[in-house]
C-alpha cells in the first residue's frame, strides 16, 4: 500500500499568530510533525501543503518536500480539509504519481510518534478500514448515555435518542471515545470519488491522553510546553 503523508500548513492562525513555525521548546511546531512523518516506515512520501513562502523554507529545512504551494483560496480560516487533501492528490495524479491512502497529519499536534503513524496504516489495513482515526476515551461521567440536551421547551433529552434502552449500571455503559486530531489515515477512493473523510467502516485508533495536544489556544500550547518538558512524552 501507498500512502501519502500529508502535512497542512497554512500561514494564518488567529489563536496562536504564525502557530505553524513558532518556536515550541526551541523547535518550529512544525519539526515536531515533520520528524515523525519523515521517520514512519509505512508512508511512501511526505509532503507539505502551504500557501505560504515563509513556512514553505521552513518545512525545506525539516526536511519537508514542498512541491507545490498551495492556491490562496484552499488556505482561509474556512477551508475544510477535504479539499486541501484532494487538491495535493490532483496536483500529485498529474504528475504521474497515485497513492492507496491519505494519513493527515496536522501539525498543531506535535506529540504524535512515528509508531503511531505506521500503526494507523496497519489497522486500516488489518481491519479493511475506510478511515481509521486516532481517538481518547470519554470520562465515564461524560459518556453518551449520561448526558442530556435541553429541548425549545425547557425540556431533557437524552443524546443518545428515545428509542436506545437506558443504561443505569456504570458496568454497563459502552466505551465511548471522540476524535482528537492527532492521526487521520484515509483511502484514497473515499477522498476523490466518494468526498468524504469518514466512510462507513470508521476504526479509532486509542491514543494516550499525555501524548494528545491539539494547539489552537495560548493555553493549549502552554500545556504542550509542559508536556515537552516532562519525560513521559519521550
Amino acid at each position: 500500500m501507498r500512502v501519502l503523508g500529508l502535512i497542512p500548513a497554512r500561514g494564518g492562525s488567529k489563536g496562536v499568530p504564525r502557530k505553524n513555525i513558532r518556536l515550541l521548546g526551541g523547535r518550529p511546531l512544525l519539526q515536531y510533525t515533520a520528524e515523525s512523518a519523515l521517520a514512519a516506515r509505512r508512508l511512501s512520501r511526505v509532503i507539505l501543503s502551504t500557501e505560504d513562502e515563509e513556512i514553505a523554507g521552513v518545512g525545506r529545512r525539516c526536511g519537508l518536500d514542498v512541491p507545490f504551494l498551495r492556491p490562496a483560496e484552499l488556505a482561509r480560516d474556512d477551508t475544510p480539509a477535504l479539499p486541501v487533501i484532494q487538491h495535493a492528490l490532483q496536483w500529485l495524479d498529474a504528475q504521474g504519481e497515485q497513492f492507496d491512502a491519505v494519513c493527515f497529519l496536522q501539525p498543531t499536534c506535535p506529540l504524535r510518534r512515528a509508531e503511531d503513524i505506521d500503526a494507523c496504516i496497519t489497522l486500516l489495513e488489518e481491519r479493511n478500514a475506510d478511515t481509521v482515526v486516532s481517538v481518547l476515551a470519554v470520562p465515564l461521567q461524560y459518556n453518551p448515555y449520561l448526558i442530556y440536551f435541553e429541548n425549545g421547551d425547557g425540556l431533557l433529552q437524552a443524546s443518545v435518542g428515545d428509542n436506545v434502552p437506558l443504561v443505569t449500571r456504570r458496568q454497563d455503559l459502552p466505551a465511548a471515545f471522540r476524535r482528537d486530531g492527532t492521526l487521520y489515515v484515509m483511502r484514497r477512493d473515499l477522498i476523490m470519488e466518494q468526498n468524504s473523510l469518514y466512510g462507513p467502516c470508521l476504526v479509532g485508533y486509542p491514543l494516550d491522553p499525555e501524548r494528545s495536544v491539539n494547539i489552537d489556544t495560548p493555553e493549549d500550547w502552554e500545556r504542550a510546553e509542559r508536556l515537552l518538558r516532562s519525560e513521559r512524552v519521550f
